[in-house]
């Protein structure tokens, strides 16, 4: 069988005449741009400014030798020699589901309002006027930490769960508005125009369309935002006078002066979060499984 001439390797010879005629160029590359000047000159000028803060800060008669010492053995106390002195074992418990539970609250009203919210947000299911409005109202509601939104709350509630868990509400919906919008904003702009050539409306779209393909996002938003707030309840327990875990802590750390009951508290925060965390990769699993 004779082979086609259009199908014949190229020699040798044919290979360094073309390589000859059309030689490789280096590719240049540009290393500095503007935004790595402005990037290297901001790292320059921060790592100048802690220098200067380190040596020129007052600090009296402290030795910052035996200043490090003595941090470091607190650190060894608290860490290798936990204890509990002031409350029991089973009340640590109880205190931390305390705490899971301002959580759990702030993240289910946080993240139903937000769904709402963010149907609303998103460009492809609202208008533009709309959308903006309530993107620009939870960038300001993001702006201002959470401490303070629960210490605005508690001049009208009072310090405690109540103004803990509408504070913690507010900030969770601002954050939660903003992640469950920018899902639905990458849904494929094709399936709304289908079901809406289909004589569809908004609501059949939402729960035909939108939430199904959303769906393992807007739980991995939520599960995230229920570990921040998680963290967040533990220092609201002692900042608003909450409850829970944080208190325990605020009140070992700061009145009995206890840094084994702050270590073991602690540990048992650090155990919750653990849990917490392969308790969401295994609900995030079962519904990509799915």
């Amino acid at each position: 069988m004779e082979m086609d001439e259009s199908f014949k390797p190229i020699s040798l010879e044919a290979r360094n005449s073309m390589k000859s005629s059309h030689p490789g160029k280096m590719i240049k590359v540009k290393t500095i741009t503007k935004e790595t000047i402005v990037i290297q000159l901001t790292m320059i000028i921060l790592a100048i400014s802690t220098l200067y803060g380190f040596f020129t800060f007052d600090y009296k008669d402290i030795v910052f030798i035996e200043s490090v010492v003595s941090a470091l053995q607190s650190v060894k106390i608290m860490l290798f020699e936990p204890h509990l002195q002031h409350f029991t074992f089973g009340e640590a418990i109880f205190q931390v589901m305390v705490t899971l539970g301002l959580a759990f609250l702030t993240t289910l009203f946080g993240a139903v309002i937000a769904l709402f919210l963010g149907l609303l947000a998103a460009r492809n299911l609202s208008t533009r006027f709309v959308s903006n409005l309530i993107k620009g109202c939870v960038a300001f509601i993001r702006a201002v930490p959470t401490v303070l939104w629960v210490l605005i709350f508690s001049v009208a509630a009072g310090l405690g769960s109540v103004a803990a868990v509408i504070g913690m509400t507010f900030h969770s919906v601002g954050y939660l508005i903003k992640a469950f919008s920018e899902a639905f904003e990458e849904l494929d702009k094709g399936v709304i125009e289908a079901l809406r050539a289909s004589g569809a409306n908004w609501w059949q779209i939402v729960f035909q369309a939108v939430l199904p393909s959303c769906v393992t996002y807007l739980i991995s938003w939520t599960f995230l935002r229920f570990e921040i707030n998680f963290a967040v309840a533990v220092g609201m327990g002692a900042a608003a006078g909450a409850g829970g875990i944080g208190y325990d802590m605020f009140m070992a750390s700061g009145f009995y002066f206890d840094l084994r009951e702050v270590g073991l508290i602690t540990y048992f925060i650090l155990a919750f979060a653990i849990v917490l965390e392969i308790l969401a990769g295994r609900i995030k699993r079962k519904l990509k499984s799915r």
